[in-house]
């Protein structure tokens, strides 16, 4: 199996230095989470691409097919890839046949274009190639005419010298910069809507994205918290290990609550969180920080607040979410996987100011901070853990360990396909004695209903290409009494 890696577009534009510098991060984060996969691939870079080769002996294993294309589709700074066959040529007729015999199925009825390019030396040019491969599909498959500006199927080949490459699938990739190669960031996270799109957009944008969770007081709020973080680490930058550090904030909110105006309390509590953070960040040496806030979203988001706020902290502050809607924020949620986490997790607020204020004073914000025991700030950061992302999900308070995994269904379970349609359409689960719903996992929580009334009495199996999601999701499904809910396993996943 070979794939073709296209660089996100403005990794392009980039100098020649800073460009290779880029891709050779890119490089190597794709082969650390092959070597982490087990999947054994020579990754090769040229000029405007990366090239992936699975070794020979994954050639009939779809499930390393599903594992690559994932890993392909997930990793920061790919624009895209494309999935290709490779054949020798000696002429253009050659060449044309190993073409016609990869779309012939896929032209039948179908409008088309071809699309080739070109390198090396040959009697044709590419434009010379793609009206005589054009014409030939036409005459010699059942496609019904060529459509040069709406095509619906595109015939997309490459000739490298005496090479074709053949393009059997595209992949929309997830764009961006490859992680670490923009530096390291420390992200406040809730696990709510706005700090896990946050957390996501900086990873997309090369960051290296550590976790920071204040606990205002509930165990259930770090459990989610923890698996909401776990899921965005082990989706979008597995290639590199971070922290996630929790701060106990009980009794901060306590002090606050006894000593600050009711009308500060809000952007008091925002300004304790800075400052706890930003000595995190300088104890991991990390340069800046990231926040969900949106502007005027709420009270203490208003740009006055903002900046009171932000007068306690030397770090940068970064708020990828400040011009955004909360709709557009939840789409992005949702697309990313993240919605059903932020809709069921426990919220725990701390400190509701009655009447809040929307005009920032620092002076008034200063007086009313005069009454605050800083000792006690103290000791939340003396108490802080500091935990591996990848570590987070072991031992029993995670939660997790009271979610079944089955690997031999009953005849009356019925298994839910949680995974992304595309993975569904590339390798679609197949069992004899068991109902298969697909069903992705943005949609899960808004079908549900519908599904356990048309099956009242079944177990639900969750299914995804890791067991992770699934357990994760089972686990939230559960604990909200929604129903039976365990995880399946197949056996390669077993294995």
């Amino acid at each position: 199996m070979k794939f073709v890696i296209k660089l996100f577009p403005e990794i392009m534009v980039k100098s020649d230095s800073v460009r290779r510098q880029i891709t050779k991060i890119l490089r190597s984060n794709l082969r650390s989470q092959f070597k982490r996969h087990a999947i054994s691939a020579d990754v090769q870079n040229r000029w405007d691409s990366l090239i992936v080769v699975l070794d020979p002996r994954h050639d009939d294993d779809e499930s390393a097919r599903r594992q690559a294309l994932r890993i392909l589709t997930h990793t920061p700074g790919i624009g895209g890839s494309l999935e290709i066959e490779e054949f020798d040529f000696d002429t253009l007729h050659d060449a044309y046949q190993h073409v016609r015999d990869c779309y012939c199925k896929r032209l039948s009825g179908k409008t088309f274009c071809v699309r080739l390019k070109r390198t090396g030396r040959h009697d044709f040019n590419s434009h010379e190639a793609e009206i005589y491969m054009g014409g030939h599909l036409l005459q010699e498959t059942e496609a019904r005419s060529v459509s040069l500006k709406q095509p619906e199927v595109l015939v997309q080949a490459e000739i490298r010298n005496q090479k074709i490459h053949v393009v059997k699938k595209q992949h929309r990739g997830l764009g961006g910069f490859p992680l670490g190669s923009q530096g390291e960031v420390l992200s406040l996270i809730s696990g709510g809507f706005d700090s896990t799109v946050s957390s996501y957009l900086m990873m997309r944008r090369g960051l290296k994205t550590h976790y920071c969770f204040f606990n205002l007081g509930g165990s259930a709020h770090e459990i989610g918290v923890k698996q909401v973080a776990h899921y965005l680490w082990s989706s979008y930058s597995e290639s590199h290990r971070v922290k996630f550090v929790t701060v106990p904030f009980e009794d901060v909110v306590a002090e606050i609550l006894r000593n600050v105006d009711t009308a500060q309390m809000g952007v008091v509590l925002k300004r304790m969180m800075l400052r706890a953070a930003s000595q995190i960040a300088d104890s991991l040496n990390l340069p800046a920080l990231v926040t969900g806030e949106a502007v005027a979203q709420v009270a203490s988001q208003t740009i006055t607040n903002l900046a009171v706020i932000d007068r306690v902290c030397d770090h940068m502050v970064l708020r990828p979410l400040a011009s955004m809607d909360k709709q557009d924020i939840i789409d992005i949620a949702r697309r990313i996987g993240t919605e059903t986490f932020a809709a069921n997790m426990p919220e725990y607020c701390g400190v509701i100011s009655v009447n809040p204020t929307i005009v920032g004073d620092r002076r008034k914000v200063d007086e009313a901070e005069s009454t605050f025991d800083f000792s006690v700030l103290d000791r939340a950061l003396q108490a802080a853990s500091y935990r591996r992302i990848d570590e987070v999900l072991q031992g029993s308070e995670s939660g997790l360990e009271t979610v079944d995994i089955i690997n031999t269904p009953s005849l009356s379970d019925v298994v839910i396909d949680i995974r992304h349609p595309h993975e569904v359409d590339d390798a679609p689960l197949s069992l004899t004695n068991n109902i298969i719903i697909p069903l992705p996992f943005y949609d899960l929580e808004q079908r549900l209903a519908a599904i356990k009334k048309d099956h009242p009495d079944a177990r639900f199996l969750l299914y995804c290409q890791k067991g992770t999601m699934s357990k994760i999701h089972a686990h939230h499904l559960n604990q909200n009494d929604q129903g039976r809910f365990a995880v399946y396993l197949d056996a390669y996943q077993v294995g």
